[in-house]
């Protein structure tokens, strides 16, 4: 095989020398946005596994859907970046990459899944390494243990190589995540108390000496306009433990439609009024550094519970793509309350054909009011929404403001929780228009 020969220092750049040469169970990084974490990772695991044989890896989110445009990208990229894509076969269904000459090969797995990471058995050599990419999606400690248990089986001892023989298999969890609030497990678990068989680190864009001018812009601006979510995004800082939103919420799996049979009384659509569970919608607009957001509830009026039971959250979506997204999804026909910020859109996507998008209605109280409106609520969030499940974990109120929302604005990620606002928007100001 030809090789190529790269200077991996001058690749991976600064501030991951220990992080990249640590062989104990448990690599744990949090940081912020930008902080390389995520590429560094990938480009370790694709270094191992060419310099390791024998050695396997299984690549984890909490839902597999995720994987595709996350991880599987960025190992994609790695072996661009390590100039040897053309040793490794790339596989988008199921997702899978092997390397060619040894057949070794990278697994991705979602949690929502368990049976098919119980039972992956690589066809040659041991699943070695194992990476969980947005670990704070892991809600449940239980969960993660699971995991851990996979990694078994008896290590194989390196081949014979003239000059020497490659490195040893070693048995590793690489998690990576961005630490929105500090009452999460894995801060107990893995930075509270300290362990040899674990390396917890902390990074920030700071380390990133690949970032150009704009991107350091983008921090520097974020430092002045929100300093609380500059805290967690820029500097990798554990998020809100005091001070939350809503702390009225817990996940749980559920089946939607279940919840709607039997809901509506015969004789034609009654009205908002006449309903005591109902689907919601809304709709937060983004493009380029924002996603748009989409919100999918079904709201039971008699015990006052708000389930959350589906999302989008996706960047670069042109409003011909959002209208295919939300058609895929089965959601074009329902009533959407939308982002009133952006009139020109709400326009375009109704003449595509989602003829019940609304405009939310705005005003200088709507956040106040709406947010003391959904914090009386029950809010059951569905497993397989993790963005939601991530903002709703970090949105908190600004430091030393009221609690009550009297003066108070939220701080942190906020495109799906504007999203539930709009979408609640008929329940809590009244049925004013109708459903």
């Amino acid at each position: 095989m030809k090789q190529n020969h790269v200077y991996i220092p001058e690749i991976v750049g600064k501030g991951y020398k220990a992080f990249w040469h640590f062989k104990g169970r448990y690599r744990v990084v949090k940081g912020g946005r930008g902080s390389k974490k995520s590429k560094t990772t990938a480009l370790n695991i694709i270094a191992r596994m060419m310099e390791t044989p024998g050695a396997n890896t299984l690549v984890v989110r909490k839902i597999y859907r995720t994987l595709r445009d996350s991880c599987f990208t960025e190992l994609r990229w790695a072996t661009r970046r390590l100039r040897c894509e053309k040793y490794w076969r790339f596989k988008e269904s199921p997702l899978e990459m092997v390397y060619r000459p040894t057949g070794q090969k990278i697994f991705f797995r979602g949690l929502d899944d368990p049976h098919k990471i119980a039972s992956l058995a690589p066809e040659y050599g041991t699943l070695c390494w194992m990476w969980v990419e947005e670990a704070f999606e892991i809600s449940e400690e239980k969960d993660f243990q699971f995991l851990d248990e996979c990694l078994r089986g008896a290590l194989p001892a390196p081949p014979a190589r003239a000059g020497g023989a490659p490195p040893r298999c070693f048995k590793q969890i690489t998690l990576t995540f961005n630490p929105w609030n500090e009452r999460h497990w894995l801060k107990k678990r893995f930075f509270d108390a300290k362990s040899r068989d674990t390396l917890a680190l902390t990074t920030t864009f700071r380390c990133n000496e690949f970032l150009d001018k704009e991107d350091k812009t983008l921090f520097a601006k974020m430092r002045k306009k929100d300093p609380r979510r500059y805290q967690v995004a820029g500097l990798g800082h554990w998020g809100a433990g005091e001070g939350l939103v809503y702390e009225n919420w817990r996940e749980k799996a559920f089946d939607w439609r279940r919840l709607l049979e039997g809901s509506a009384a015969g004789g034609g659509t009654p009205s908002l009024r006449s309903r005591t569970v109902f689907p919601v919608f809304g709709l937060d607009f983004g493009y380029a550094n924002d996603p748009a957001a989409l919100f999918c509830g079904v709201f039971d009026r008699e015990r006052q519970r708000l389930y959350v039971f589906d999302e989008l959250y996706e960047r670069r979506q042109t409003n011909r793509a959002l209208f295919q997204r939300i058609e895929e999804m089965g959601f074009r026909k329902e009533k959407i309350r939308a982002d009133a910020a952006e009139p020109k859109s709400i326009d375009e996507l109704r003449e595509m054909g989602m003829k019940r998008i609304r405009p939310a209605r705005k005003g200088a109280d709507s956040v106040r009011c709406g947010i003391r409106a959904l914090q009386g609520l029950e809010i059951i969030v569905h497993p397989r929404c993790v963005n939601f499940l991530t903002e709703i974990a970090g949105y908190a109120w600004d430091t030393g403001a009221e609690r009550d929302a009297h003066r108070a604005a939220p701080t942190g990620a906020d495109h799906l929780m504007d999203a539930m606002r709009y979408a609640m928007e008929d329940v809590t100001a009244g049925d004013v228009f109708g459903w």
